[in-house]
């Protein structure tokens, strides 16, 4: 009894900060200005405006989860092939930007690409043509491997730290090569952290508008700048909760990925 006390303060929270704020989402979701039922705002997604966000937000979504796997993995290796000291020290260092402002470390980019910015100034300097980095899709997505990447490496590192040395030792006494040895071996052992990393980056890259609004400017609105205008500048939040919902079904289908492929957790660093 004293233990299921003890859960009070956490339940309490978990009602305050996550249930009730959920189910205003889902009322004012479902329901028209005037509190009338209505689906208006959940099927608001197919308009031409907002689909083509959501299309676009899935795309460069998908683009930059793939350069943070492409990125992740082979570090991850390098991580794994060194002493528990080196790795950890690392690991530290890599993840020492993310004790900084997430909006600080977006707008540092923005000074790097800004017409006027760092790397045109190089360019400048060593008479080459400068280049029109800031406000597109490839300043979006730089903006996002460089905030998420942390979060596809960890977990993959995480899943391969723990992998014995002598499974690899058995693949390579019976004959296999390197290359045999990580896609047989090593690559199916690292699905759970594979996948953890897909999720964990995938998912507040879909719903990112901080890195669009300063790295795309007003020329890119993706679905999370759509939902955000809604609640602040249209104070319409009857359209930004049911917009917010359908964002809600890719989270709930990756957690259920997540929940298939990585059932014991191996994958989860926080």
């Amino acid at each position: 009894m004293s233990k299921k006390l003890l859960a009070g303060p956490y339940l309490i929270w978990m009602i305050g900060f996550t249930i009730i704020p959920l189910a205003l989402v889902v009322y004012y979701g479902l329901t028209d200005r005037t509190g009338a039922f209505t689906l208006e705002n959940i099927l608001a997604i197919a308009t031409a405006e907002h689909a083509k966000a959501l299309w676009l937000s899935l795309g460069l979504s998908l683009a930059a989860t793939v350069i943070c796997l492409l990125l992740a993995y082979p570090l991850a290796m390098i991580l794994r092939s060194r002493g528990q000291g080196a790795a950890g020290f690392m690991v530290f260092i890599f993840i020492l930007p993310m004790w900084m402002n997430f909006l600080l470390r977006t707008l540092a980019w923005q000074t790097l690409l800004e017409k006027s910015g760092v790397i045109n100034g190089i360019l400048s300097a060593l008479h080459l043509p400068t280049q029109n980095l800031i406000n597109t899709g490839g300043a979006i997505i730089l903006g996002m491997v460089y905030n998420f990447l942390p979060f596809m490496v960890l977990p993959i590192y995480n899943v391969l730290s723990k992998i014995d040395d002598n499974t690899i030792n058995a693949a390579r006494d019976l004959g296999a090569n390197s290359f045999q040895t990580f896609w047989y071996v090593l690559l199916p052992l690292s699905v759970p952290g594979i996948i953890s990393g897909i999720t964990m980056v995938f998912v507040p890259a879909l719903t990112t508008f901080v890195i669009s609004n300063l790295l795309g400017g007003s020329k890119i609105l993706l679905i999370g700048n759509v939902i955000e205008q809604e609640f602040t500048k249209g104070s319409n939040w009857n359209l930004g909760s049911g917009l917010s919902l359908v964002m809600m079904v890719f989270i709930l289908i990756s957690m259920a990925l997540l929940a298939k492929y990585d059932k014991n957790g191996e994958g989860n660093t926080f």
